[in-house]
């Protein structure tokens, strides 16, 4: 079995690019199956973005 590694986001080379346009759509998707408001006007990078998909995720129940 392989094991999944996973890279901080904070340590990612274009952490601190703007978040992209699918990240922003995929936290309006996750917002709304956690029944919570879109946080994308508060989410400023692609590390923002990545960790607040795994919270919403999280949330959202699906992982």
């Amino acid at each position: 079995m392989t094991e999944k590694i996973e890279k901080d986001p904070k340590t990612w080379v274009s952490g601190d690019d703007p978040m992209t346009g699918a990240q922003a759509s995929y936290l309006k998707t996750l917002s709304e199956q956690a029944g919570r408001p879109d946080p994308t006007s508060d989410v400023q990078t692609k590390a923002e973005a990545s960790e607040l998909i795994d919270e919403m995720r999280h949330a959202a129940g699906l992982d």
